[in-house]
């Protein structure tokens, strides 16, 4: 069997540097490039970790991931009134059970919380947007941060979400491919660090970005929520918002909503309104939430996979815990789903 001392020859450094390295110690202080030829010098001897020597004995090795805290941007009730998010917490909360990990949950408020919360936790997954200035308080207190559905846009923090921007798209060319012309689209403004975008948000910007570059860009067309609070958009929100477009001399022959919630009130706005699904106007959204394949008609949706951004959050802190000194931002793909609320077929 290969020995740790056999390895810390080969590389150059002590035996007690290749254990720390071999065991994932985040607190060891030591170059990448160092780091990478301990492994690939103990993978080339053939060398089996205790951990893996646990594994192959039916034992487990502690997690490093002792204790995580969840700091989301909605409130309980927000948070509750739309899928996605429960599902991008599941999926977090489902990886930590695995590694019989501790987990501390800190919702919305008007404050910033307690630094005690994040006291002896291994790290920090924060759910959604978040300002500079909360972005600069999780810095300055975690001891590890990964942010879930949201890209601070800084380099060494990790992120993991999907690219909304390109799923729009991915709506507009298959509603065009199939004859749509007028589309209309609801969403809402975006506000970060006080300041309202009116927009900024990733899915109205991308949408009037394709518009103008086909020459088909209408402002009628645009119906935005100023819910810039960070609360949800909500069934109440479409409805109100899907009834501003249908009040238009020349409706949308098809309405593109920010999310399955808001596609709900908009199905309401339209019947009353005495008009068919699909055949007078059509509505497609986002994140495939639970009941969107039970509504009548079904609705064509863009699968986000909620529960996948937040596996992918844990192993992202997991890597950060055993040693990766760099930052990683991962993309999630998401998926269009054809169903009848759209009045032909779609290509993907």
């Amino acid at each position: 069997m290969v020995t740790i001392k056999e390895i810390a020859k080969a590389v150059g450094v002590s035996s007690a540097t290749v254990s720390r390295v071999l065991n994932y110690d985040p607190a060891l202080s030591i170059s990448p490039a160092k780091r990478q030829a301990i492994i690939e010098t103990a993978e080339a001897l053939n060398y089996e970790t205790p951990r893996n020597r646990n594994k192959a004995n039916g034992q487990t090795a502690p997690s490093l991931l002792t204790k995580l805290v969840i700091v989301h941007f909605l409130e309980p009730s927000d948070e509750i009134a739309d899928p996605y998010y429960v599902g991008v917490r599941l999926g977090i909360e489902n990886r930590c059970r695995d590694l019989k990990t501790e987990i501390v949950k800190v919702f919305h408020s008007d404050a910033l919380p307690e630094a005690s919360l994040l006291e002896g936790a291994s790290g920090v997954i924060v759910i959604g947007k978040h300002s500079d200035n909360e972005i600069e308080w999780l810095q300055q207190y975690a001891r590890q941060v990964v942010f879930a559905d949201f890209d601070p846009r800084i380099e060494q923090i990790d992120s993991v979400l999907s690219d909304m921007g390109m799923a729009t798209v991915k709506i507009l060319e298959s509603l065009q491919a199939n004859g749509y012309r007028r589309i209309g689209f609801i969403g809402s403004h975006e506000k970060l660090n006080g300041t309202v975008t009116p927009f900024g948000e990733k899915r109205c910007a991308a949408y009037i970005d394709w518009q103008k570059q086909h020459g088909t860009f209408d402002p009628e067309l645009l119906a935005l929520a100023d819910c810039t609070s960070g609360q949800s958009l909500r069934l109440e929100t479409g409805y109100r918002l899907a009834r501003d477009l249908l009040a238009l001399r020349e409706k949308p022959d098809v309405i593109v909503t920010s999310n399955d919630n808001m596609a709900i009130g908009t199905y309401r706005a339209i019947q009353e309104a005495g008009l068919s699904i699909p055949d007078d106007i059509g509505v497609i959204s986002f994140n495939d939430i639970p009941v969107a394949q039970f509504l009548m008609p079904p609705l064509s949706t863009v699968r986000v996979h909620g529960e996948h951004i937040g596996e992918v959050a844990v192993d992202l802190l997991l890597e950060r815990l055993a040693g990766r000194a760099y930052g990683k931002q991962v993309r999630i793909s998401t998926e269009l789903i054809h169903r009848d609320s759209c009045r032909k077929a779609m290509n993907s």
